[in-house]
């Protein structure tokens, strides 16, 4: 299949990053058919020229394209699409899942003849905005490569990581480190500030160092002066996505204890109500 600007594509799921996704998708010209599962958020893309698309019309579209909350999230939508699926289909999951539930996801869609691949992203909502997303990429390698019309529209760089799931595993590795360093930047702030430090020299002062990461420049900044809005990491997304490698570790019998005391600390900060606030608010945890 030769995909280009006159392939018809449906878009499923538009939250913070989908929206974006879907928007640069039209601008470069494609013709993108759009679904929610509440209605409402399709509509600013309606207006852009997007079409409303209804799950039982998903045979009409060569490829299919996912970013949707969560395991459940995705085997729920999966399943309303399944008696509507027409071989030679490709989905392509942008949703960050745990390597289970895409081996099961991706198994299922072979038994229809459609490729699944899993291209969980990086780079948040100014990385949808602007294009620049890495994308890890599992699964055939034909097709991915046959997707990259579509994927250098949306990202500045996207990798085959290996077969189905390993896209998902290189994500849970990205999300484990970002989301263990973003607690112990929350312990350096908290620490630096008992000591007198000016905290809000702490970014400049370590830029360019051993010490230094995105995250880094990032979060101390908004730790140190208590800013945490607009949310760009809701806690509770890091924390599903620590959880899932707690248990892809587990299931090869690998402790990672590091990680599974960045969890309790962000699980135990959920409690408190900060579920759907910026990771930045885990220095409250800390203070």
């Amino acid at each position: 299949m030769i995909l280009d600007q006159r392939t018809p594509i449906a878009f499923l799921g538009m939250g913070l990053m989908g929206t974006r996704m879907a928007a640069r998708l039209l601008q470069a010209g494609y013709a993108v058919a759009v679904w929610n599962r509440s209605p409402l958020a399709c509509e600013a893309l309606i207006q852009q020229g997007a079409t409303a698309l209804t799950l039982e019309q998903i045979g009409k579209y060569p490829v299919i394209l996912t970013c949707l909350a969560d395991d459940q999230a995705v085997q729920s939508v999966f399943n309303q699409l399944q008696p509507h699926l027409k071989a030679q289909q490709i989905i392509v999951d942008f949703s960050s899942l745990s390597v289970e539930a895409t081996h099961q996801l991706a198994t299922t869609a072979q038994q229809q003849h459609v490729t699944w691949i899993d291209s969980p992203v990086s780079g948040g909502t100014t990385g949808a905005e602007q294009g620049t997303l890495v994308i890890f990429a599992g699964g055939d390698a034909e097709t991915i490569q046959q997707l990259e019309p579509i994927y250098s529209v949306l990202s500045q760089r996207v990798t085959r990581m290996g077969e189905s799931g390993t896209g998902q595993a290189t994500k849970i590795c990205n999300q484990l480190i970002v989301a263990a360093n973003s607690t112990l930047i929350a312990e350096a702030v908290a620490l630096a500030e008992q000591a007198g430090v000016d905290t809000r020299l702490l970014a400049p002062a370590l830029a360019g160092g051993f010490a230094d990461s995105k995250p880094f420049q990032i979060l101390a900044p908004r730790m140190a002066t208590h800013v945490f809005e607009p949310v760009q990491w809701k806690v509770q997304t890091l924390s599903k996505d620590l959880n899932n490698a707690l248990q892809l570790a587990q299931s090869f019998n690998l402790k990672i204890p590091v990680a599974q005391k960045a969890l309790a600390q962000l699980q135990a900060h959920q409690q408190n109500g900060f579920a759907e606030k910026d990771l930045a608010t885990i220095i409250k945890l800390i203070e």
